[in-house]
């Protein structure tokens, strides 16, 4: 198989921060950072198209494997994954690599913890760019009030019970997974059959599923119950959106501009919620034009 720091193009580094262990894969140099922040049930890989434009753009990029993911440190009990912890590791992250500046990037849940680093002011942010993931108000709000939005998140209730969602993630050594994603995608060829092996194989990974999990279970609870996460956005924040996109609605949106005082969006037609494999010259593009 493939390695990783292979496909990304990067070297392979381990960074402890927050009590835990990051496996890291890293490109570039100088004290301008980029954090990338992958989503579930990926794997830093999925930056693999961005991460040689960044570095060679003048960044030092941190393509990051979140907790319970990778090699990184995998905690098992489901507290472990709060917002919380999970912002906190991006906060600890940002400190060691002690940058000048940072752009922090986040796909899906990478993405909600991205959001939130920046809401909660934990460190400063100076371009925050969230692919395919609103605005956790603008995501309670649409989950509240819109019938087609609950459809869209009832995968989200079947994850909440324990250890069947698990058991059916890993299943096949990830080709469930792996079949979940492909019909998020839509179409073949979003996914490179490298970088696919590299998912299944982590999904599948002992503890791995429910590590995953826990991020829905925890984090997710967070997300729908913390009174503090209307506070304003000071960093220029893009949006990127594939309207595609098999579990969250374009009407998630609405109401940004209420909480970021620069806000950009850019919508992608005919591209789904893998934003960065499914459309990345697009992608990459607009992420190099604003930060």
């Amino acid at each position: 198989m493939t390695s990783a720091a292979a496909l990304l193009g990067a070297r392979r580094i381990v960074v402890p921060a927050n009590g835990i262990s990051f496996e890291i894969f890293e490109a570039g140099a100088g004290d301008r950072v980029a954090l990338l922040l992958h989503g579930f049930p990926q794997h830093a890989v999925m930056w693999r198209h961005l991460v040689g434009p960044l570095a060679a753009a003048g960044y030092r990029v941190w393509a990051i494997n979140q907790r319970g993911y990778g090699a990184t440190s995998r905690p098992r009990e489901k507290d472990a994954y709060s917002l919380e912890a999970l912002t906190h590791d991006v906060a600890a992250l940002i400190d060691a690599a002690n940058p000048a500046s940072v752009a922090l990037i986040g796909h899906d849940w990478g993405g909600f913890v991205a959001w939130t680093v920046a809401i909660r002011k934990l460190r400063r942010i100076d371009a925050l760019v969230a692919l395919n993931i609103p605005h956790p108000l603008c995501f309670r709000r649409a989950l509240e009030e819109e019938w087609r939005q609950k459809l869209k998140s009832a995968y989200a209730g079947f994850f909440q019970l324990p250890w069947l969602p698990d058991r059916l993630l890993a299943a096949g050594r990830g080709a469930v997974a792996a079949r979940l994603m492909q019909m998020v995608a839509g179409r073949e060829g979003v996914f490179s059959k490298e970088a696919m092996d590299i998912y299944r194989a982590n999904v599948s990974a002992p503890g791995a599923a429910t590590a995953m999990l826990n991020w829905y279970r925890a984090a997710g609870r967070d997300i729908l119950e913390a009174e503090d996460l209307d506070q304003p956005i000071d960093a220029p924040t893009l949006v990127v959106w594939g309207l595609e996109d098999a579990a969250l609605g374009e009407s998630c949106l609405d109401g940004a501009e209420r909480y970021v005082r620069d806000l950009r969006i850019e919508r992608m037609p005919g591209v789904s919620h893998w934003t960065p494999e499914d459309a990345p010259e697009r992608v990459h593009g607009l992420i190099l034009d604003f930060v």
